[in-house]
């Protein structure tokens, strides 16, 4: 069977669907795969700016990438995991701070949790906003800004990294440490209004330019109130809240299922990107002549055939990996189930190593065929790049995420973590 390489997929008269894939999801899906072109279009611009091109930005808006996980009650599309990850390993093979900007969308799920008045006030106005409605910093990270208790609310102030989205976003949610008792420290997460926060010119960065991830800071204190401030060790058991709060398929996960949702929406980002790699790859051979050996076309030298096999074969791996986790989540949420503990930590570090094997795939297309892929203007060193980086990212870091799930295999006692390998502040 012929390989259709922009689809990466071979050509099958009646391809199977997944039970969790949706006719909605899949309309999405093909409408954000046709977006392929423009993404790259002006992914350079993007990097330019900092941000999303205001072209891809509208684009992405127009075919509701910012409200994939967003409830029914809102105007969203409420989607399931399969349909998530689908559809953002589109939008990453276009770009991926195209794809990021879905994800930090995804992130409008911890808004939820607060109550109704805050969720009422934040989407008010979101079902216009081009871009994702909220962006968070520093919520989990070992160093936040402070707040004090004032009448009716808290004054924050300090500083946060790594907002991503925060020049497109209207909200902005960031970690604080307060005093709960006299000598007890908490944590708590805040929303601001984007006025309230100042954008630090400071991502200058290798790749994900154009995610906009720059330090926030407040250096005059802003009031924040009651309804806008939710104590972290509070979090877990609201966000499990949500599943009765809001409608649609997505407000059915559990709250080690949305992290899990939150993982595989990084993974399909890096999945979506591999995939664009090797069509650059696959595009290179067939035009370019070797420099040192006597082919018409590097695509006929058996190393290239070679290469290609491999690395296709580790991204469809991992393709498997992210589409079977997926599928596992959505089975969970429609038949009510929880996920465990243990299922949750075996199921990132599958996630994780998958995602550090589509690295490596990159890799080795990138040394294989050469310096054609430093030049800028050729998508494969971008998305070098911005894999690279999105692989750096806390929460997906291969030898930590090793190490909690290892302690259970050794029935060694488990860390204190919150969900999804991520630390938990309240404890």
């Amino acid at each position: 069977m012929e390989m259709n390489a922009k689809q990466f997929d071979y050509v099958l008269p009646n391809p199977p669907i997944s039970p969790y894939s949706t006719e909605v999801g899949r309309e999405i899906r093909a409408k954000a795969a046709a977006l392929v072109p423009l993404l790259r279009k002006h992914a350079q611009e993007g990097e330019e700016l900092g941000a999303l091109a205001p072209e891809s930005l509208k684009a992405l808006s127009d075919i509701g990438a910012f409200k994939l996980t967003l409830p029914t009650d809102f105007g969203g599309h409420a989607l399931g995991a399969r349909d998530v990850v689908e559809i953002v390993t589109e939008f990453g093979r276009g770009d991926g701070a195209a794809g990021w900007m879905a994800f930090v969308a995804g992130g409008l799920r911890n808004i939820l949790a607060f109550p109704d008045q805050a969720v009422n006030e934040i989407f008010a106005d979101g079902r216009d906003w081009v871009g994702p409605l909220a962006a968070g910093a520093s919520i989990f990270a070992t160093k936040v800004g402070s707040a004090r208790r004032v009448e009716g609310g808290w004054m924050v102030s300090g500083s946060w990294h790594f907002g991503s989205g925060c020049k497109h976003a209207k909200w902005i949610a960031v970690g604080v440490d307060y005093e709960v008792a006299p000598g007890h420290m908490g944590r708590a997460m805040a929303v601001l209004k984007a006025e309230q926060v100042k954008i630090i010119d400071n991502w200058h960065v290798m790749g994900m330019k154009a995610t906009s991830s720059n330090s926030l800071t407040v250096t005059e204190e802003q009031f924040v109130p009651d309804h806008r401030f939710m104590d972290m060790a509070d979090f877990p058991i609201r966000m499990d809240g949500t599943r009765k709060r809001f409608q649609g398929f997505a407000s059915k996960f559990d709250g080690r299922g949305l992290m899990i949702m939150t993982n595989l929406t990084h993974m399909a980002i890096v999945l979506g990107m591999a995939r664009g790699a090797l069509e650059s790859y696959i595009d290179m051979a067939r035009k370019q002549q070797p420099f040192n050996l006597p082919y018409p076309r590097v695509a006929e030298m058996a190393s290239t055939q070679v290469c290609a096999a491999k690395a296709y074969a580790m991204i469809k791996m991992a393709e498997t990996t992210a589409l079977c986790a997926a599928d596992l989540l959505d089975r969970h949420a429609t038949e009510g189930r929880e996920v465990s503990e243990e299922l949750e930590q075996a199921t990132m570090m599958e996630n994780v190593y998958a995602a550090h094997t589509l690295d490596n795939a990159v890799s080795i297309l990138q040394l294989n065929i050469g310096s054609a892929t430093a030049h800028e203007s050729n998508p494969f060193q971008r998305f070098v790049r911005d894999i690279r980086v999105a692989m750096l990212h806390g929460a997906v870091r291969l030898e930590p995420t090793a190490e909690i799930f290892g302690r259970r295999m050794m029935g060694l006692a488990p860390f204190s973590m919150f969900a999804g390998g991520l630390p938990d502040r309240a404890a």
